[in-house]
Parts: structure tokens; C-alpha cells; sequence
């Protein structure tokens, strides 16, 4: 029996940077994955890296050191992450009057460009000029997500690090101490359990009594095949509805509801958006749902529908590419940047537990939190690592 010294649990690019840092360290590490072939957040994201969208000193740093870190990655990592620089267009709805658009952005690291229709349908000539009152345009970062998570994972492999394919089911408990976690078919011990499970994060927790401020959103958008037509930048709405969605959690009535998880809709948005990866495929969407059941399956043909008319007011010529409906949990928080750090101090002290999930900008700040989380374990002094463990702390 292999006595680990991690586990961690969730192969998304949290826990596949996470697993990659800690081996760095020599840790004896095992990762724990329920699907084979990636059916999560990671792989249905658009891989955008909005380096430029910190507000206070803490993100503005997380977004430095995201960019500077993605930048070198497929070096460090020997493998193609696809990072590129590319033009963000955040779309401004033709009812809507630009310059207060642009105003609502102006707290942000870098200030965006704001551009009138001719201009950004010159930068992007697919949008359709009729349904926009213009953009904003801002630098942006782009990587392949599955692709990173794969070469993290890779590289991890390279230093000995060990994958397992079983769902979770259960962390074990003895006394006060987790030892490990169980699955359907083996029981593996560590000394310390990190859990990186995106959606299924919260209810894993609650199976110890701990009740984590870790939301999610089921998250539908439509992936193609590789096209000729050419989407040359990211595409998203300048104000997006997400966040709003997001903030509903803080309603009484809603935050009840996850302690007694539930398959019907409590609220639902759409935010039109496209991405073409370098092999021509594309993502398109999104719905976003608040349903406080993580195994609630939405219909896709539904969503399908919804999304291909939607899509058609901004970029008409994307509507009718074939291409599959997928759907996946996205963890989020509303509490800090993300809920990292040592649950050993809450109301229900257990030792040997750690969190790592919930991020407001995974893909740029997931990487250099999880090396600075490696180093934080290994007793180097990190002031923003306490400062998100105290957070933590504080919010569950």
C-alpha cells in the first residue's frame, strides 16, 4: 500500500498545475480524475487570459504573474499550451450608449480601447454592425486549456507523479484527521488531501460537515469542428451577465438552497461569445444556470437552440457551423479570488485538508497561486497565500 504525500482530487488545470508544483517539490504525489476523457470546466473553456482586468493590488499581481508565467510555460512544461497574444471585443449592445460602457471599465490595470462600429468591424469582420453601438477592445492572453492541463499533467508524470482514473466518493476521517479518499473500487492514504473538484467541490465537503462558500454555475456552450470561416479575435459582451448571475448567491432564499441541492433553475443568463482555437475549431456561447444540483443534466437541444439564435445577432455567419452542445459545472466564489488554503481552522477543525478551488480567474490566476501554494506547504513565508487562508478562514 503507497502512503502518499498529496492527493489531489480534480484533474482541471487547478488540480494539474497544483500536482505539477508539488512535485516540483518531491512530494510523493497522486492525482485523482473521475473521467478518462476531460468532460469538465477546463476543457470547455475559451482559454482567455484577461491579464488586464485587476482591480487592486492583489489581482493586478495574480494577473502579472499569470501572464508572465503562461508566457513561458510551453517551454518550462515541453509541450504546446498554444499561448498567443490575442485582441479581445467586448461587444456593446446597439441600445446601449458606449461611453458608459467604457466608464464602467475604467478601474481596471489597463484602461480598454473603445472603438465605433466601422473600426470594430475593420479589427473583427465577422461581428454584425447593425446589432452594436461598437467595442472595446483590450490585450489579451490566449491558451488551449485542455492542452495546458495535459502538459502539466505530462510533465508531472515525467517527475514520477502518478494518475488514477476513479471518482472520488468519499474523504476518509479518522478522528480528526483526514488520511485520504475513497473510491468506487480503491482506498488511497496521504498525509495531506487537496480538493480541486470544481463543482463537485461543495458536496464532497459537506459528506465532513463543512459547508464551503464554493457556488457553481451549469455552464452550456457549443464546440465545433475545425472551419475555414476565421474568427480573428475573442468575442464576448462588454456587460455580462455572468456576474450578475453570480452575485445572486448572496440572496437568503438562494443560499439555503445548497444545503438541500435541487435540479430546478433557480435563474439563468446568456452571455454571446466566441472563440477559434489554432485548429480552427470553435466554442460558442454561453448559457450560464444557477441549479443548486451538481448532476442536474440541462437539455442540450434546448440550450442548442437558444445559443444558435442568439449568436446570430452578433456574429450571424458563426450560427449554423455544426458542432456539439456541451455542458460542465464552473466553480466560483464570491467571497475572495479563490478559496485556497488549510481547512484545519474552521468551526469543524479537521487537519490534513486543504482547498484549492473557487477562482475568479482561473486560467490566469490557478498557475501562480498553485506554485506559490507548493512553496507556502514546503514552510516558505507567502503573505498572499495567508492572506487567502485567513479569507478562508473567515468564510466558511
Amino acid at each position: 500500500m503507497t502512503n502518499y504525500d498529496w492527493i489531489v482530487i480534480g484533474a482541471g488545470i487547478t488540480g494539474s498545475a497544483l500536482v505539477y508544483e508539488l512535485s516540483k517539490k518531491d512530494f510523493q504525489v497522486l492525482l485523482l480524475e473521475k473521467d478518462p476523457i476531460p468532460d469538465n470546466a477546463t476543457c470547455y473553456s475559451y482559454g482567455g487570459l484577461a491579464y488586464w482586468s485587476g482591480t487592486t493590488e492583489l489581482t493586478r499581481q495574480m494577473c502579472r504573474e499569470g501572464i508572465e508565467l503562461h508566457r513561458n510555460l510551453s517551454e518550462e512544461l515541453e509541450a504546446d499550451t498554444e499561448f498567443r497574444e490575442l485582441d479581445l471585443v467586448l461587444t456593446i449592445d446597439a441600445k446601449d450608449d458606449p461611453q458608459t460602457v467604457a466608464r464602467s471599465y475604467s478601474q481596471f490595470a489597463i484602461t480598454p480601447e473603445l472603438l465605433d462600429v466601422k473600426a470594430a468591424c475593420e479589427l473583427e469582420p465577422l461581428l454584425n454592425p447593425t446589432a452594436i453601438a461598437g467595442v472595446l477592445k483590450l490585450p489579451h492572453g490566449h491558451i488551449h486549456p485542455q492542452k495546458t492541463a495535459e502538459a502539466y499533467q505530462q510533465a508531472f508524470r515525467r517527475r514520477g507523479g502518478e494518475i488514477r482514473y476513479e471518482q472520488v466518493i468519499e474523504l476518509i476521517r479518522q478522528e480528526n484527521r483526514i488520511q485520504g479518499a475513497k473510491t468506487a473500487h480503491n482506498t488511497y492514504f496521504a498525509a495531506n488531501t487537496v480538493v480541486c473538484a470544481g463543482g463537485l467541490t461543495r458536496s464532497l465537503l459537506q459528506q465532513l460537515g463543512m459547508s464551503v462558500p464554493n457556488y457553481f454555475t451549469h455552464a452550456q456552450l457549443i464546440k465545433t469542428p475545425p472551419v475555414d470561416i476565421k474568427l480573428r479575435t475573442l468575442v464576448m459582451p462588454a456587460v455580462q451577465q455572468r456576474f450578475e448571475l453570480e452575485a445572486k448567491v448572496n440572496n437568503p432564499e438562494i443560499e439555503s438552497l445548497w444545503d438541500t441541492p435541487d435540479a430546478q433553475s433557480v435563474a439563468s443568463i446568456f452571455d454571446a461569445g466566441a472563440i477559434q482555437f489554432l485548429d480552427g475549431s470553435l466554442c460558442i456561447g454561453q448559457i450560464s444556470a444557477l441549479v443548486t444540483d451538481p448532476q442536474a443534466k440541462p437539455k442540450g437541444s434546448t440550450a442548442e437552440m437558444l445559443i444558435r439564435t442568439e449568436i446570430a445577432t452578433i456574429l450571424p455567419s458563426l450560427a449554423k457551423i455544426p458542432g456539439i452542445c456541451h455542458h460542465c459545472l464552473v466553480a466560483f466564489t464570491n467571497k475572495s479570488i479563490a478559496l485556497v488554503g488549510n481547512l484545519q481552522k474552521m468551526s469543524l477543525p479537521v487537519t490534513g485538508i486543504y482547498l484549492f478551488s473557487g477562482f475568479t480567474s482561473t486560467l490566469v490566476f490557478a498557475p501562480p497561486l498553485a506554485r506559490r501554494f507548493a512553496n507556502w506547504v514546503t514552510g516558505e513565508k507567502d503573505e498572499i497565500l495567508e492572506l487567502l487562508n485567513n479569507q478562508l478562514i473567515t468564510n466558511c
